[in-house]
């Protein structure tokens, strides 16, 4: 017998500008962790020579990233059905929210000595996990704010002010502590830390005052435990096999290439600093100017998303990514004005994709599955989340054996091109949203 098939969009009542705007305001209020922590500020800090050699220090992040991820894999789902279930998605997406926030604080004891690198990856990881899990329940909530004919606006809308978010957190931290050079021992990104978890404090809190679990519409149903949650997992993902054939297809291509996103910021600053020779301030300048782009571009393409589909969104940016992250290998020794424009080129289409992606699932999942459908369709992204990290290391690996040098870092852009190009080359066998059936 299947679920009811009303997809959460068609469902969904008429809403405000207002409330559209407090459920972005997460967005903008957890991005210190994906801006500042695990991009251009901490990684780059965990990265650099006070922690190791820049290979060993790399390859050591490439592999927390990989494990951070499998865990990722085998919660999402289980974690998102069991929400659904209980219908206290908003509850879970409150106390992760919290937990991410002192997380990122208690990123100011990592001191800049080898003797801290691992406790820094590990408090990385654990962020990673409780974030990705969040994120699950916050895009559960997506139909409480859009329905089909906006989606891809308040997708787009809610990428966009994450990243413009970015930008304001990294020049307050870049202004008040890097910028002046007067803290010593590494204080300057430790006191970042701090401020990142604050900020994540203060600016969820019109998402938590606008947005509330939902009363469910009949019975609850009954608890389940977790091999049966696992167990009900499985029949979902055979239906999706049997009846929804392109909507499995899918979530593999996504899984290819949003992992592939994913690795274009992990990895991208970290290629700034220790392939093109950007300093601190440099990295803080050129994330700021990245996420004014990123932002305003996802904004855009929400709007072109609403017009011409999801998948046309999502092929386009693909294809500029692969053509400038091969050119950054190209030109690693032409300086720094050409990491500066394919780096921004690139940063241009990174959240295009991703917001695309969200809208096109979005516009398929039925009435009371948000979570676990997003749970799963987090699972296919962390199933294969080892690839980008694992190939970037590879690629360094194979540059030095190849070449000789010491410092073969921009062969890791290879690696993260190769995961994009997996996932171009499979999208183009998924159909356009408005055939595939609702997601039984």
């Amino acid at each position: 017998m299947h679920l009811p098939t009303t997809t959460a969009l068609e469902a969904a009542p008429p809403t405000s500008r207002r409330r559209i705007i407090a459920w972005a305001m997460w967005d903008w209020g957890t991005q210190p962790f994906n801006t500042v922590i695990t991009t251009f500020v901490f990684a780059v800090y965990i990265t650099s020579s006070s922690f190791g050699a820049t290979n060993d220090t790399s390859q050591a992040l490439a592999t927390s990233t990989t494990i951070a991820g499998i865990i990722v894999a085998l919660l999402a789902p289980v974690l998102g059905q069991q929400a659904d279930r209980s219908g206290h998605t908003v509850f879970h997406l409150r106390w992760q929210t919290w937990l991410l926030a002192l997380i990122s604080m208690s990123l100011f004891f990592i001191a800049p000595s080898p003797d801290y690198l691992v406790a820094g990856l590990v408090l990385l990881g654990l962020g990673s996990i409780i974030s990705d899990l969040a994120g699950v329940n916050y895009n559960s909530t997506i139909a409480q704010v859009a329905d089909s004919k906006n989606i891809g606006r308040v997708s787009g809308f809610g990428w966009g002010m994450g990243y413009l978010g970015g930008i304001v957190v990294l020049l307050l931290i870049y202004a008040m502590f890097i910028a002046p050079g007067t803290l010593d021992d590494g204080l300057d990104i430790r006191y970042s830390m701090i401020v990142c978890g604050l900020w994540t404090l203060l600016f969820t809190i019109p998402t938590f005052l606008v947005i509330r679990d939902r009363p469910r519409a009949g019975a609850r149903p009954p608890r389940a435990g977790i091999i049966e949650s696992y167990r009900l997992l499985g029949g979902t993902i055979k239906r999706l096999w049997v009846e929804q054939r392109d909507t499995f297809w899918f979530l593999l291509a996504s899984a290819l290439f949003r992992d592939g996103l994913v690795g274009v910021f992990a990895f991208g600053a970290v290629i700034a600093q220790g392939t093109f020779g950007f300093g601190a301030g440099e990295v803080i300048i050129f994330g700021a100017a990245a996420n004014i782009v990123a932002g305003l571009s996802t904004i855009a393409f929400g709007l072109l998303d609403d017009r011409i589909g999801p998948r046309a969104v999502i092929l386009m940016s693909l294809i500029a990514l692969v053509v400038c992250g091969i050119g950054v290998y190209v030109a690693h020794d032409a300086g720094k004005t050409v990491f500066w424009v394919l780096g921004l080129v690139m940063c241009m289409f990174v959240g295009p994709a991703q917001s695309a992606s969200r809208s096109f699932l979005s516009r398929l999942i039925p009435e009371g599955r948000t979570g676990e459908i997003f749970g799963l369709y987090a699972t296919t992204g962390r199933a294969v989340s080892f690839l980008s990290p694992a190939m970037f290391g590879l690629a360094i690996a194979a540059g030095e054996i190849l070449t000789g040098q010491q410092n073969t870092q921009y062969w890791g852009i290879l690696g993260i091109v190769a995961v994009l190009v997996a996932g171009l080359v499979a999208m183009l066998f998924v159909k356009d949203h408005r055939h595939h059936s609702t997601i039984a």
